[in-house]
């Protein structure tokens, strides 16, 4: 019986946000579920090594951190080592997050280098092994994998081989599997294939037999707005989607009733603010105020004088600053 855990507390189609290194932090995780409250939350992804190593604590404070708000919340790991992933899971368990999410799609350079991220899709016998040893450290928790299409080439294409990308994991049988239409070679170069994620949702309907028995499938990417979603899930089947890029600067994305070109540009200001206080108190100490600014340049775009308000709030040192500045906008 597969694992699905809080999953299936959830009403289907599903709507979460995406794990974003260096922007889905806590301090915008905590905008996000106050401001849309989308049904799943993600965290950064956290190496798998560095959790099980002297510089634990920093990490988890740096990363793992967040507020009751934001359930229920997925961990998502990377690594490539059996071990380091198991202890994590038990790390990520006793810390008490929802779910436990593992990278299998990340397509930066200096991860693939580490044999993780996309990477691992050119290593199904390893992946295999390192899901099961999740699954021993999470204990009661679900596992989920998000991926890719494919390393080089689109492993969706021929979906009745037996060493199939899709099958490969469905047979690890974890409670979700999210795919972003994309292959590592395309990075975000090329308009994401939903034909893929569609194909996809066929090959797991083949896998599976049981509604209640079966790895969940999302879709992920070139999701701009909540109701892109939604039609994607009817025209492609997917159980839900993912959102990445679209949510950045947009901590309304996921609320029916509030669409951030409809708000006044005071009140976008008034939630910058607010972003900014929050993103000192709660990781000041330990990161730099300029991860802060890319939410600048999200937030700011798109009316009369974004240009000008941009470049004087990058130039920001701190929360006062930016204060200053929203009080003096006109």
């Amino acid at each position: 019986m597969i694992n699905r855990g809080f999953w299936d507390k959830i009403k289907k189609p599903i709507f979460s946000m995406a794990p974003m290194l260096d922007v889905t932090d806590e301090a915008f995780r905590f905008m996000i579920a106050k401001y849309g409250s989308p049904d799943v939350l993600f965290t950064e992804f956290v190496s798998c090594d560095g959790l099980c190593s002297e510089g634990k604590d920093h990490i988890i404070e740096k990363h793992l951190g967040f507020d009751e708000s934001e359930r229920p919340i997925v961990a998502q790991l990377f690594g490539n080592n059996l071990d380091t992933f198991r202890e994590s899971a038990k790390i990520i368990k006793e810390l008490g997050f929802d779910g436990i999410d593992i990278n299998t799609g990340c397509p930066q350079k200096n991860i693939i280098k580490q044999g993780a991220g996309s990477d691992l899709i050119r290593h199904p016998k390893l992946i295999k092994e390192i899901i099961k040893a999740t699954k021993e450290g999470a204990g009661d928790l679900p596992v989920s994998i998000k991926t890719r299409i494919g390393f080089g080439k689109d492993e969706t294409v021929g979906s009745r081989k037996p060493d199939n990308w899709v099958r490969t994991l469905l047979e690890t049988e974890p409670a979700v599997i999210t795919i972003h239409g994309r292959t590592k070679k395309e990075m975000t170069l090329v308009p994401c294939h939903w034909d893929a994620i569609g194909r996809a949702v066929e090959i797991a309907k083949e896998y599976e037999s049981s509604e209640n028995n079966r790895t969940l499938i999302f879709g992920n990417g070139d999701v701009w707005s909540l109701d892109d979603a939604k039609e994607k899930i009817k025209q492609y089947g997917v159980d839900g989607v993912m959102i990445g890029r679209g949510v950045f600067g947009n901590p309304w994305f996921f609320n029916p009733e509030t669409k951030k070109e409809d708000l006044e540009i005071k009140e976008i200001l008034k939630v910058i603010l607010e972003h900014t206080r929050l993103f000192e108190k709660k990781l000041g100490k330990i990161t730099s105020f300029n991860l802060m600014k890319k939410h600048y340049k999200a937030y700011v775009s798109g009316f009369d004088g974004a240009r000008e308000l941009r470049t004087k709030l990058m130039e920001t040192k701190n929360a006062d600053e930016v204060e200053k500045i929203v009080k003096s906008w006109k």
